[in-house]
């Protein structure tokens, strides 16, 4: 590195009791010219979270904990650049509940002082603890279920129009209005639009790869893609530009499936549409089974349907209940800071 960068890493937690230490420990191991400061914005959690971070902020004065009383991530994200983002020359996004490899904030700040890109993005590796969790992430780690999309499991670097959030030159993440904190889904996607549309460059660095956790059951699983679609349905209105065929395929196979039974009377040809593609997530379940030799790996097909109905459902009827209007480049407003007042409250 040219110089002693200014770092300010920023972790969104909610009952985060069971990971927080962990992702702490990993990143104060982080070696090299990084002055760091981490800022744990906590949403309100009723477990051991902020306990935890407090302890560490005692033997670690560089890492600190403040409310987030919106108890979004993108609210906690804002929150602490206002607070502490006028000494910080680079902005990391962390997320409590992923893995990162060691020197992390090290590799990404070389990253973008190598490839001089405005934010660095990185693919992330599902893993799972349960049989459910392992189905989710076979199939958030396959075409089936990310739809290609180069951050999911990418394994070649380049520059792209969006990835899963990693660091930021806070120059452009506040010339930006950093994140929109009406999202609570999708704001990555979001800013990086608006970012694009500032001229910002996105870099995504496939050697610096995070585990993450997906969710353990049907429920949790159904309402997170749900939420994604919502969340995916305002950015296309607001950015048309970002709208990928991909993004259609979801909504438009349930809108075939479902218009399907109810043309029965005029026509039975629709009914092939459904039928291949149960067949198809069938065929991709026995393929599992046998690349990972476990029964329970039937239940990708479960998991990929419930992805696909949720997201696509999400997706509707986020144009059903919000009204966006197109976002022009004149529009943007800088992030204002505030002076820290040091009490991490």
């Amino acid at each position: 590195m040219n110089k002693p960068y200014r770092v300010l890493c920023v972790i969104p937690t909610l009952n985060e009791a069971a990971h927080i230490e962990g992702v702490l420990e990993r990143l104060l191991l982080d070696k090299g010219p990084l002055v760091l400061r981490i800022v744990v914005a906590d949403g309100g959690s009723t477990d051991r979270t902020r306990e935890i971070v407090q302890e560490f902020s005692q033997r670690h004065p560089n890492v600190l904990l403040i409310n987030n009383p919106e108890r979004i991530q993108s609210s906690a994200v804002n929150a602490a650049v206002r607070r502490y983002g006028r000494d910080a020359d680079i902005l990391i996004r962390c997320d409590a509940h992923a893995i990162y490899p060691v020197g992390y904030c090290r590799k990404l700040v070389e990253t973008l002082e190598r490839t001089e890109a405005d934010s660095v993005v990185v693919p992330m590796d599902s893993l799972g603890e349960t049989p459910f969790q392992r189905a989710v992430a076979w199939v958030s780690n396959s075409p089936i279920g990310t739809g290609g999309s180069a951050h999911r499991a990418g394994k070649q670097s380049g520059f792209v129009d969006h990835g899963h959030h990693a660091a930021f030159r806070m120059s452009m993440f506040r010339a930006a209005g950093g994140y929109d904190d009406s999202f609570t889904h999708n704001e990555d996607a979001e800013l990086d639009c608006r970012q694009r549309a500032l001229g910002a460059r996105i870099y995504l660095d496939s050697d610096v790869r995070l585990g993450y956790h997906p969710r353990k059951d049907v429920r949790s699983l159904f309402w997170q893609y749900f939420k994604y679609g919502a969340g995916r349905s305002r950015t296309v209105r607001r950015h048309p530009h970002s709208l990928r065929v991909r993004q259609l395929a979801v909504p438009g196979h349930l809108a075939v499936s479902l218009l399907a039974p109810l043309l029965l009377p005029w026509t039975s040809l629709l009914l092939l549409w459904p039928a291949a593609y149960l067949s198809a997530l069938l065929a991709f379940s026995v393929v599992l089974c046998v690349r990972h030799r476990q029964a329970y790996a039937l239940l990708g097909g479960v998991a990929a349907l419930v992805m696909h109905t949720a997201w696509a459902l999400g997706f509707f009827l986020g144009f059903w209940n919000h009204r966006e209007r197109v976002w022009l480049r004149e529009m943007a407003v800088p992030l204002r800071l505030r002076a820290a007042t040091g009490d991490g409250s």
